[in-house]
């Protein structure tokens, strides 16, 4: 794999990054807290969590941090505007 290589992967990770939210699962989340300790820019992800909504805080930097900690594996990325209806604790 030569250096252009590398470098079309990252751009289209730039690119579908950037078009994307933070999608919770909160059914199964313990509210630990750990995703919003480790996020850069100080977002409240667990209160995104238990609201069993995407993160759509603008100055998400989509790094992937709380993605990466969370220990229940509970988040992931998602296209933007095709995130399915999400369950909640409330039965919302």
């Amino acid at each position: 794999m030569g250096a252009f290589d590398w470098f079309r992967s990252d751009r289209a990770k730039s690119e579908a990054l950037a078009s994307a939210w933070v999608v919770p699962e909160p059914t199964r989340c313990v509210q630990c807290g750990i995703c919003s300790f480790y996020c850069p820019v100080g977002i409240d992800v667990r209160r995104h969590v238990w609201r069993g909504e995407p993160v759509k805080d603008s100055r998400c930097l989509t790094c992937g941090e709380c993605v990466k900690r969370c220990p229940r594996g509970l988040l992931r990325f998602e296209k933007a505007g095709t995130m399915r209806r999400l369950s909640t604790r409330r039965g919302r």
